[in-house]
């Protein structure tokens, strides 16, 4: 059975639409073939997908109708797939898999999709309270009760690719590597501040650990800013990689860290597909909805009475469920995760 999948737009949502992924191949068995198409992007992550067999490029991007050009991508795919499903609940997302005349076209309700989609599920989202659950329902039947335990993501890295990211930026893994990921593309009220973050990282690097920040070019200037926090003889010892990396090079070096600590973001739901040990931070939103799922993983949140909000900006202008909450707390959750890795001088 072949089937189309149309992906999220968000680098979190993509990853964890790899619970999807793995349903429909227990569901279907190994001859169920899956293609996603999505914005190229995309591609690192779901090439480290082995459920996946093709990312296809989508050429448009977020928010862009461009009707001809969805036809053209429609037509080009007709006679393909047995069934399209589609992750994002807009009508637009719904246009290609309706002009390809794929026979099976399932999503949610979304805007307006009647005609389009033939096979239109109704969200309970009580029923259904996490994005992966959400996800994973469309693998089923209608009223299917989800099989348990649940899938998490799981990317899987390729050495030689891994190696030659290392080589590439000059890196070397001689001592332990705290990853941190200072961005949130959502707003600063997901945004830890960076004079927390540099007291996380003068504290592990004074234990040896060298220090990795990861993000996009919009996030070069805070991780700058952090570094800038810590005196000459410290600050040598972490790397700015933001907006220098690739996707895929960020994929493969956020694989070698030793522990990462990150605000709710996309970067958050890669290291926890990696499985590393992961201090995930949270100001304005809930790990309610889109928890990282992995093994060893802390949320560390106030819980402030005006939280969670979901305002991309404090609508009170102080920013206290960030501002207050201390850097002691994300270094006991990271010792309680990791300890210290490196050895006692006085054991030698």
């Amino acid at each position: 059975m072949n089937i189309l999948i149309i992906g999220p737009s968000w680098v979190g949502d993509m990853v964890m639409a790899q619970t999807l992924f793995t349903c429909l191949k227990q569901r279907h068995g190994d001859g169920c073939m899956i293609d996603v198409l999505a914005p190229d992007w995309s591609r690192p992550i779901l090439e480290r997908m082995p459920e996946v067999r093709s990312a296809l490029s989508f050429p448009l991007g977020h928010g862009a109708l461009e009707l001809a050009t969805r036809r053209r991508i429609g037509r080009s795919l007709a006679g393909q797939y047995e069934q399209a499903i589609l992750l994002p609940n807009s009508l637009k997302s719904a246009l290609v898999p309706f002009f390809a005349d794929i026979p099976l076209r399932t999503g949610w309700r979304g805007e307006m999709r009647y005609g389009l989609l033939n096979d239109v599920r109704k969200l309970d989202k009580d029923a259904y309270p996490l994005m992966i659950e959400r996800f994973m329902a469309l693998a089923y039947e209608p009223g299917t009760e989800l099989p348990k335990p649940y899938p998490r993501p799981s990317l899987q890295i390729d050495p030689a690719s891994r190696d030659a990211a290392l080589a590439h930026f000059g890196l070397e893994r001689d001592r332990p590597v705290l990853a941190l990921c200072p961005g949130a593309e959502f707003g600063e009220a997901k945004r830890w501040p960076s004079e927390h973050y540099a007291a996380v990282a003068e504290a592990r690097i004074r234990q040896g650990w060298q220090v990795w920040l990861f993000g996009s070019k919009n996030d070069h200037a805070v991780a700058e800013q952090i570094r800038g926090r810590l005196i000459p003889g410290l600050r040598e010892e972490s790397t700015n990689l933001c907006g220098d990396t690739s996707l895929a090079q960020a994929i493969d070096l956020l694989s070698c860290a030793d522990a990462v600590v990150s605000n709710d973001s996309g970067l958050m739901h890669v290291a926890a597909a990696l499985n590393r040990p992961l201090v995930a931070v949270y100001g304005s939103t809930s790990p309610g909805f889109t928890p990282p799922l992995a093994d060893q993983v802390e949320m560390v949140r106030l819980g402030l009475d005006c939280s969670p909000c979901f305002d991309r900006t404090c609508r009170f202008g102080h920013y206290n469920c960030l501002r207050d909450l201390a850097p002691a707390q994300v270094d006991a959750a990271l010792d309680r995760l990791v300890g210290d890795l490196l050895p006692d001088p006085q054991d030698s």
